[in-house]
């Protein structure tokens, strides 16, 4: 569960605290990424576990993350590759 999201004024990054339940062991060399529920579903953290024998402890830091993909981000892009395309045609 994320337990808290802050703003790094210092790396202009948010900084994520999560809680992991016991029983489920992460290795230290584990990625997150954010994803969405279906099309216009809720979001959530994806852990993909790594392959380091010593597992995440409290306290432990995971470096390796990704962004979430925003839709609108990509019909945005999509449309203006479009539109250079379509004038790219025109010009004599």
């Amino acid at each position: 569960r994320v337990k808290t999201i802050e703003f790094d004024g210092t790396s202009f990054q948010a900084k994520v605290t999560l809680t992991l339940q016991t029983e489920h062991a992460f290795p230290q060399d584990s990625s997150l990424k954010i994803l969405t529920s279906g099309l216009l579903g809720e979001q959530y953290l994806d852990v993909s576990p790594g392959a380091d024998e010593k597992n995440l402890s409290a306290g432990d830091r995971i470096g390796s993350t990704q962004s979430a993909v925003i839709l609108e981000n990509l019909i945005s892009q999509f449309l203006f590759n479009q539109a250079e395309k379509s004038s790219e045609g025109q010009k004599p």
